[in-house]
């Protein structure tokens, strides 16, 4: 199969934004120019400017060496950031199934209380809920987005407990890290909050706007004026994959679940952040001089954290209550430890940026070699120095710029990983996990659908054991004795047949 070529399977605006070509046409342009005025001045005029090029191939090839060591380690860094991410997915799909097929719907606990069906099922789907959350929780975790009050997040946290105190009066002080790292004082949480309207089956795909009443309407308390609604970033107008979660109202406004940075003025024009940041200055000197109120930093909390917790809690109340065996227990509590593990990683991987005078010192010496560039070259190449030297620009800029690019792949660059997609089909995956009923091996092995002894015997199940008072035998093994050993007579027909049908034969 010949794979298909990206740059040559059509472009658009998205595409064109996902290439190095915006972030490095400026210094392009600049050397580009710097070239153009050694031609110049060297063929039109009576300087020469053109010097000797015995460097120019040495210190051309340790650059390229270097600026390929720097690309290959960020492009490692991605791949290692993938391969974290179909662990979780893989560790995901392991509770899941631990939790909703070996865990019983029928049981007694310790007390010798009875749950009921309905009561096991919601306790189950919860604890699969949960796994849900922690792929989201690491997406923000990994974008530097802290707390839980997120669109796609909040719905699968807000049963969790928020103060360690749940009998008698509660404060401040006995709110729990996962919720304590979430607030700020614009909005604080007095008392928990009630449960918001169901949603109907016809908003769940025909109005999805008019669907998050946590987000546009939040609860508010005596004295506090409406707090403004964030506006809701989608990748598609019509995409709102938060309409599948449930509906829990909210005391503050809950922030979209995707909220990449806006493009500005200076992604395109780079060269004059420097005024930017001098304006930015100005400001911050303005606002402490009106002696302005700024928010105070939040706490830390390591949110998948404190959902692996939960799920270590769920398994020793399973064990303790007797529902999970030993064996069964240790694959479930290694997944667990397989998701802090993976998690481990990914915070190092996102929160390790080479170090800094490696990559100034890289950045600065290319510079130099393609500002010295020109000077060499426009003794052999005259006017053809111009081109040479932006198109010598380009590769070595290009393939600094992609290594700077997806060293950390988390963000919300085009060229990054999309969390956003591995959440969403992390998702389905656990959904189809719940869906499935756990029948009984029996109601489906012996139907009429199922021919397990093909191709030699192409009879039903059924068919096979409607008597079950007479054994097995095949009728063209009549000289084989009946049970065992026709069986045993089928399954190598069936070797044999197999061996032939699926070899292509020349």
């Amino acid at each position: 199969m010949v794979a298909s070529n990206p740059v040559l399977s059509g472009w658009s605006v998205r595409k064109f934004n996902a290439t190095v070509i915006n972030d490095v046409w400026p210094e392009v342009s600049f050397f580009t120019l710097v070239a153009t005025m050694v031609a110049m001045v060297t063929k039109m005029t009576s300087h020469n400017l053109a010097v000797s090029s015995a460097l120019l191939t040495v210190l051309g090839t340790v650059l390229g060496l270097v600026i390929s060591f720097r690309t290959s380690t960020a492009y490692e860094r991605y791949q290692e950031g993938r391969k974290m991410w179909t662990n979780i997915s893989i560790a995901s799909r392991n509770i899941a199934q631990i939790i909703w097929i070996h865990v019983p719907f029928e049981r007694v606990d310790a007390q010798k209380n009875t749950m009921t069906t309905v009561q096991s099922v919601i306790e189950k789907k919860t604890m699969v809920n949960l796994v849900q959350a922690f792929s989201v929780a690491v997406k923000h975790f990994l974008r530097a987005e802290p707390g839980v009050y997120y669109e796609d997040l909040y719905p699968l946290v807000a049963f969790l407990p928020r103060y360690a105190n749940l009998d008698g009066p509660v404060t401040a002080a006995d709110m729990l890290p996962l919720w304590h790292a979430s607030e700020d004082e614009e909005f604080p949480l007095h008392t928990a909050q009630a449960p918001a309207p169901q949603r109907t089956q016809s908003d769940l795909g025909t109005s999805p706007d008019n669907s998050f009443s946590s987000m546009e309407k939040p609860s508010l308390h005596r004295g506090q004026s409406e707090p403004p609604v964030l506006s809701r970033t989608r990748r598609q107008k019509t995409f709102d994959p938060e309409a599948a979660l449930a509906d829990v109202q909210s005391h503050r406004p809950l922030r979209p679940a995707r909220d990449p940075p806006q493009a500005s003025f200076f992604d395109f024009f780079p060269f004059f952040r420097i005024f930017a940041w001098l304006f930015s200055a100005c400001s911050r000197r303005v606002r402490r001089k009106a002696a302005k109120k700024r928010k105070g930093p939040l706490a830390e909390s390591n949110v998948p954290l404190e959902i692996t917790i939960y799920l270590s809690a769920y398994l020793a109340y399973l064990l303790r209550n007797g529902w999970l065996t030993p064996a069964l227990a240790t694959g479930l509590m290694n997944n667990i430890a397989s998701l802090q593990d993976t998690m481990s990683n990914l915070d190092r991987i996102g929160s390790t940026p080479l170090p800094f005078a490696y990559q100034a010192h890289l950045r600065m010496s290319l510079w130099l070699y393609l500002f010295l560039l020109p000077f060499q070259v426009v003794s052999s190449f005259g006017y053809l120095c111009i081109p040479g030297t932006a198109f010598a620009s380009f590769l070595l800029l290009g393939f600094l710029e992609i290594g700077q690019e997806i060293e950390n792949p988390f963000n919300y660059d085009l060229n990054d990983l999309d969390l956003d997609a591995f959440c969403l089909g992390i998702q389905r995956e656990l959904h189809e996990v719940t869906a499935h009923t756990t029948p009984d091996p029996t109601q489906f092995v012996f139907t009429t659908w199922n021919q397990p002894l093909a191709p030699a015997d192409r009879r039903s199940a059924a068919e096979l054991t409607a008597d079950a008072d007479v054994d097995y035998r095949h009728h063209e093994h009549g000289d084989a004795e009946p049970g065992m050993t026709s069986i045993r007579r089928v399954l190598l027909k069936n070797w044999r047949d197999v061996e032939h049908i699926t070899r292509q034969h020349h």
